[in-house]
């Protein structure tokens, strides 16, 4: 069975673990001067060289427009099987009932003195959303478009804009056109790459600039997207995906391993972890990855990455596993114990958690509600899931009036005056030396 079976006996042997996931997320700077080039094609020459590049990369006979009109959203609509277009709506209802929870709302509070603060939440004008292909459009990733565009929808977005690569013939696959008709999207772009995170970024004839872009992508587009943040705003640069499971004694060695293996056919580079107390599951759970690993289609992309990044841990306690779990930050946190709410206190660091064995991590892929874009690589210890929030800008607001200028104007000249900032304690004084 190629996943490693670790036996840790106390914090002196975590680095057995911890070292063998160091690098999964360091940036890979090979890419860095073509997908450079690359912008500053789109920057300098706009459609035409996002037209060029879809015809190297995606689609040889690639024409413009670039925009999907709305006829052909709404023909993809109603040519997608309708049980297929029920299962995106629901996934979407479930979707939204959990952003609109997220909606933040401007406050304001007045101060002793009378001055007027509070902060006014109000959401970026434009989104652009990157939704990859998946192999040539033959898996159109459907819940990465839900995913990123009801947020941005439910924050208030005024324009949202979604690109995906297109396929051979030029056309994108019909269910990406049909949710984005679902959700009342009206700007669709057939591109990709790191010349469509170029056109969002930057702008060219067919498509207006963005102010933040937000979704998934391959190597190169996770590249570009880091070269223009600062030019925009991006919402995170994802790395691998992962799971990590606590699995107390009583787990179905079985439903650790299916879920083990749900993460594992991601990618080779995906890792999958479980951490357990319990030395006779841990060997249950390796045989049970033996044998359901054979039945899958991507069983060769999940036997990688069980081989690479695939760990089964013991460890003395319940509380030795929390405590390495929250070492790790993973994306994805599943708690399969007695009381996995009694866990929960204790979880400092992961993208989203799971709890129960009724609560798998694919249905927080696609149904349950929250965000499926995660954190990832250890990142969750000091990020968020995608949200409203990333879609939202809170500024602050200050209204005072005479008596709170006269009251502060002698604090705020000696401060300014600290610094050497003179202009600034004159602005402040001068408005209590009127006669």
């Amino acid at each position: 069975m190629p996943c490693s079976l670790l036996h840790l006996s106390g914090k002196a042997e975590w680095p057995l673990l911890l070292n063998r996931l160091e690098g999964r997320g360091d940036a890979d700077h090979s890419r860095d001067a073509a997908v450079a080039a690359m912008l500053e094609a789109v920057r300098k020459e706009g459609d035409k060289a996002v037209l060029e590049y879809c015809r190297q990369f995606d689609c040889p006979e690639m024409t413009l427009p670039l925009r999907v009109s709305q006829e052909e959203l709404e023909a993809a609509s109603r040519s997608v099987d309708p049980a297929d277009l029920a299962v995106i709506a629901e996934a979407a209802k479930h979707i939204r009932e959990f952003h609109e929870a997220q909606k933040e709302r401007s406050w304001f509070m007045t101060s002793p003195d009378g001055a007027i603060l509070g902060q006014n939440c109000v959401p970026v004008d434009r989104a652009g959303l990157y939704v990859p292909g998946g192999r040539g459009g033959q898996t159109p990733l459907i819940s990465s478009l839900l995913m990123t565009a009801i947020p941005a929808l439910v924050a208030g977005v005024g324009a949202v804009a979604v690109v995906s690569p297109p396929r051979r013939d030029g056309t994108l696959n019909p269910h990406i056109l049909a949710a984005a008709h679902l959700l009342g999207i009206q700007e669709v772009y057939r591109m990709g790459g790191a010349w469509a995170i170029g056109a969002l970024a930057y702008g060219t004839e067919s498509v207006p600039a963005v102010d933040i872009i937000a979704g998934p992508g391959n190597a190169w587009v996770t590249t570009a997207k880091r070269m223009v943040q600062g030019h925009v705003g991006i919402d995170m640069i994802a790395g691998p995906s992962e799971v990590l499971i606590l699995a107390g004694p009583g787990a179905d060695p079985d439903w650790v391993a299916a879920d083990m293996l749900s993460q594992a056919e991601h990618d080779p580079s995906a890792s999958a972890i479980c951490l357990t107390w319990d030395t006779t599951l841990a060997g249950c759970i390796r045989e049970r990855l033996a044998a359901r690993l054979p039945e899958l289609p991507r069983a060769e992309i999940a036997r990688k990455s069980l081989e690479d990044w695939g760990v089964i841990a013991t460890l003395p306690d319940l509380d030795s596993a929390v405590a390495l779990a929250n070492a790790v930050a993973p994306e994805h946190l599943e708690v399969l114990t007695d009381d996995p709410w009694a866990v929960l206190p204790k979880l400092r660091n992961a993208g989203a958690v799971f709890l129960g064995p009724w609560s798998p991590e694919p249905l927080g892929d696609y149904m349950a509600g929250p965000n499926h874009v995660l954190p990832t690589v250890r990142t969750a210890r000091f990020s968020s899931a995608l949200s409203v929030q990333t879609f939202t800008r809170r500024m602050s607001v200050i209204a005072a009036g005479p008596g709170v200028a006269a009251a502060r104007a002698a604090s705020v000249a000696r401060l300014a005056r600290l610094e050497q900032l003179e202009a600034h304690a004159r602005s402040m004084e001068c408005r209590i030396r009127r006669p």
